[in-house]
C-alpha cells in the first residue's frame, strides 16, 4: 500500500507539468485574442486548454479518491462531489487536498468544462471566460502548491512505513 502512495506522488508531480502547460497555453491564446484576425480560432483554443486545465486536475483527483480514499462518487453529480471531497478530509485516510477556497474556484472552471463539452463553439461568449482567465495564474500557484503538498505528504508516509 506504501509504494503505491509513492508511486501515487510521482504521477501527481508529472502531471502537474501537463497541466502546467494546459495552463501556459491558455493564457497565451487569451493574450493573442485581440491581435488576431481570427478571434474565433484563438476563443476556441482558450477553450479547449482551459477544458483541458480542469480535467487534468479532474484525472488527478479521481486517482487521489480510488487510491487513497478507496472509493470514486457515483450518481449523476460525481463531479461535483469529486471536488468538494478534495476540500474536506476523509477520516483515516487522508487532510484536505485542497484548501475549501481554492475547490470554491475551480469550481467554475468545472461549470465552464460542462459547457465546452455541451454547446457548440459558436456558443463560447469570450467575455464569460474573462473572469477565468483572471483568475487563472493566482489560482493555477495555489492549486498547484496544494498538489504538491500532498504529494509530499504521501511521500512521507510512504517513507515512514
Amino acid at each position: 500500500m506504501i509504494d503505491r502512495y509513492r508511486r501515487l506522488a510521482e504521477r501527481l508531480r508529472s502531471e502537474l507539468a501537463d497541466v502546467e502547460h494546459e495552463v501556459q497555453r491558455a493564457l497565451r491564446s487569451w493574450a493573442a485574442l485581440d491581435s488576431t484576425s481570427d478571434p474565433e480560432a484563438y476563443v476556441d483554443s482558450v477553450a479547449l486548454n482551459l477544458h483541458g486545465f480542469y480535467s487534468g486536475l479532474e484525472r488527478l483527483f479521481e486517482m487521489i479518491a480510488v487510491q487513497v480514499d478507496g472509493e470514486m462518487p457515483g450518481g449523476e453529480a460525481w463531479h461535483r462531489e469529486l471536488l468538494d471531497r478534495m476540500a474536506r478530509p476523509v477520516d483515516d485516510a487522508r487532510p484536505a487536498v485542497l484548501q475549501p477556497e481554492n475547490a470554491a474556484e475551480l469550481d467554475h472552471f468545472r461549470k465552464f468544462r460542462h459547457v465546452v463539452r455541451n454547446v457548440y463553439t459558436t456558443s463560447l461568449d469570450p467575455m464569460r471566460m474573462r473572469p477565468l482567465l483572471t483568475a487563472l495564474p493566482d489560482l493555477w500557484e495555489r492549486v498547484r502548491a496544494d498538489l504538491l503538498a500532498f504529494a509530499d505528504l504521501l511521500e512521507t508516509i510512504s517513507a515512514d512505513e
